[in-house]
């Protein structure tokens, strides 16, 4: 679809874990500099990766009943503590626990995301749609200087992706149409469920999201609107970067 097709689009929605911000180096990093610190012998990569793996099941259970509603934090720490028995973690105090699993707070952007976002952020309303609770994603924001203007989270509409809900409230809380809001994602599922509500959609890939060894998710042009190899090319799609330049002058 031409760029043209989407002057209608007034706000760019943002999947964030993945797709704004590296989970997996970021968990890595923190674990490694954990294991120097404690004397630790994790394998973090690992590590990570069985965090992620719990990340879609959990919700689902929520989803399904199975558990009582709970914020992506709490899910997150359900998992961790089943982790580090699993790795044989025994020795952190509760206040290295926290911290630990507050990792998520502190995830790294890409390095194209900061510089791209605030190109589009001189043309666009700018909203995360994310999974993510509010405490989470506002402590994310100010830690990695991510210019939002509004925190969009699963924890307003008490359920998480793909439930309608989330993507629904999404345009109703910025008083706009779903075809004036296009979500910015690096996942099918998410950007084929926003499509299915009325939204634009737009594919970024993360090749790295899950590791150099991974194979990274695709999906036919035809299913989404607009596809940019990352946000700094986004806002050149978009013709954010000329109107940020423009008011620098």
């Amino acid at each position: 679809m031409a760029v043209a097709d989407l002057a209608g689009v007034k706000a760019l929605a943002f999947d964030v874990f993945g797709t704004v911000v590296d989970y997996r180096g970021t968990i890595i990093a923190e674990g490694e500099a954990l294991n120097r610190a404690r004397g630790l012998a994790v394998d973090w990569a690992a590590f990570a990766d069985a965090w992620r793996a719990r990340y879609r099941p959990n919700m689902d259970r929520v989803a399904r009943g199975e558990l009582p509603w709970m914020s992506l934090d709490a899910l997150h720490r359900l998992a961790l503590d089943e982790l580090l028995a699993q790795f044989g973690v025994t020795t952190l105090s509760e206040e290295e626990k926290q911290r630990l699993n507050h990792v998520w707070r502190r995830l790294r952007p890409w390095p194209d995301a900061v510089a791209g976002l605030t190109r589009l952020h001189a043309k666009y309303i700018l909203t995360t749609l994310s999974n993510g609770n509010v405490a989470l994603l506002v402590s994310m924001a100010r830690h990695a200087g991510l210019p939002w203007d509004f925190i969009c989270s699963a924890e307003l509409a008490r359920a998480y992706k793909p439930d309608p809900r989330v993507y629904q409230m999404t345009y109703r809380l910025l008083d706009l149409r779903p075809d004036e809001v296009m979500l910015v994602a690096a996942h099918p599922s998410d950007l084929r469920a926003a499509r299915g509500h009325g939204l634009r959609a737009c594919f970024t890939p993360r090749p790295l999201e899950a590791g150099p060894g991974a194979t990274p998710p695709v999906i036919a042009e035809p299913e989404v609107d607009l596809v940019a190899s990352d946000f700094e090319e986004l806002a050149r799609l978009l013709g954010a970067w000329q109107k940020a330049a423009k008011q620098r002058l």
